[in-house]
């Protein structure tokens, strides 16, 4: 992953303003560029390295073939209530996504839940940019994506899911938010890319050879194994629930119709949907009830007994810690990307992220 190096690191600054030089320079309006490098830097400052700044390569690469609109016309289709649906005309996956969450969220404030269905968007990168944006605004934030099949059913042996994410943000009063993002696969395939970058092998029972069969080498990983190990059932099952929030309520296509991530046809959209939900808590109690709830809730998580040489975290504590450190010292950018960046600099005469 993205490792800090007092001898080697790029400020998260710099890594902001290269990815947005490169994304105008590639044509992107505007929006596209302030919505794909707020995604993606929100991956690489809270140490989801695999969505974060490695992804813009590939972003760039699916804007140059056409598969993203880099100038796109999100429109409302259908509305009714707190129910919104949007076609997001091709558009980035994070310009979609906190464009429906905005939507959400004001539905939210008038009907205390608001729900938007997204169609015709692309990948998004880190789910938890989207949930974490309604829960730093003081709403419950939901979001769902599906993606292109890479993870076998528990007993399976083919790809059937996506890595389907499934993320949930909760706003706590004078913290920072409650906050999970996972993949409902053992690990994100980003994270595989990553590791073969790195040269480094992948956890135990976290992905499968074309066969089926464990593997824990990085370039012989042909599908991942869903979440849960020997319970791997029930991680499918949760991403059948991400699957049908994205999909089939979308009307847009189930993962394995979905054309592969890595192309190698970028030519052509690839008709994913997602869905996301925000919730006003004072539609349900009043606020200080839900913020000393809240509060109570992790003051007596985060002081409970733990085991040996443990600690226990709540869900975001992590991601806070190393947002932390990374903004006081920066991140090193793994050799693949260093690469990648050096090309596009080249490609569009852009200065590169300064170490």
């Amino acid at each position: 992953m993205l490792q800090t190096n007092a001898q080697n690191n790029v400020s998260l600054d710099e890594l902001d303003r290269f990815c947005r030089a490169v994304f105008v320079a590639a044509g992107a309006n505007t929006a596209t560029a302030d919505a794909a490098t707020r995604a993606m830097m929100h991956g690489t400052r809270h140490g989801v390295d695999s969505h974060g700044v490695r992804l813009l390569a590939h972003y760039i690469t699916a804007l140059n073939g056409g598969r993203i609109n880099g100038t796109p016309d999100i429109k409302k289709v259908t509305s009714f209530g707190a129910i919104e649906t949007l076609d997001a005309d091709d558009a980035h996956g994070a310009l979609a996504t906190y464009t429906a969450m905005d939507n959400a969220i004001d539905l939210a404030s008038k009907f205390g839940i608001g729900a938007v269905a997204i169609r015709n968007t692309s990948h998004f990168g880190p789910a938890g940019a989207y949930s974490i944006d309604a829960a730093r605004k003081g709403y419950i934030g939901i979001t769902f994506c599906n993606s292109d099949s890479f993870v076998r059913l528990h007993d399976g042996a083919m790809r059937f899911h996506g890595t389907n994410p499934i993320s949930v943000g909760v706003p706590v009063s004078g913290d920072d938010p409650w906050l999970l993002d996972m993949a409902t696969s053992s690990i994100p395939y980003n994270r595989v890319l990553l590791y073969r970058s790195l040269g480094q092998a992948l956890p135990n029972a976290t992905a499968s050879d074309e066969t089926g069969v464990d593997t824990t080498d990085a370039n012989a990983a042909d599908m991942l194994a869903p979440l849960g190990g020997e319970f791997g059932f029930k991680g499918a099952a949760l991403a059948g629930v991400a699957e049908i929030f994205s999909a089939i309520l979308t009307g847009m296509k189930l993962s394995f119709d979905i054309a592969p991530m890595g192309g190698p046809d970028f030519s052509k959209p690839r008709g994913m949907g997602a869905f996301v939900l925000a919730i006003k808590p004072e539609a349900f109690v009043d606020r200080q009830t839900f913020d000393s709830g809240m509060q109570r809730y992790l003051q007596v998580l985060r002081t409970s007994p733990t085991r040996e040489d443990c600690k226990v975290m709540a869900p975001g504590d992590r991601e806070w810690l190393v947002a932390a450190q990374r903004e006081r010292e920066g991140v090193t950018v793994d050799p693949a990307t260093r690469q990648a960046f050096e090309e596009l600099a080249e490609k569009y005469g852009l200065e590169m992220p300064l170490i």
